[in-house]
């Protein structure tokens, strides 16, 4: 099972906080895992599959699209944090 937390303005967009799921066996990275999101949903979903609005964290690090997902862990999206 994988746990998955929405945070700040996707949070609001997507309409949800997070999930729990079972992943199919054909999710085997981030980028899949964002496509397999967005199935079935409606268009806000979409921004799952865009890195440059959606930065991912698996474990609490931040990773790359390519990141293998191995079985129960924690996946983050948030959009890009600014500072000042």
């Amino acid at each position: 099972m994988v746990k998955i937390q929405y945070f700040a303005s996707l949070r609001e967009t997507l309409g949800t906080q997070g999930e729990e799921l079972t992943l199919p066996a054909q999710v085997k990275d981030v980028a899949q895992l964002a496509s397999f999101l967005r199935q079935g949903r409606s268009v806000e979903w979409a921004v799952l599959e865009d890195p440059a609005r959606v930065l991912v964290a698996v474990n609490q690090t931040i990773v790359g699209r390519s990141h293998p997902l191995e079985g129960a862990e924690e996946v983050a999206f948030f959009p890009p944090m600014t500072g000042g």
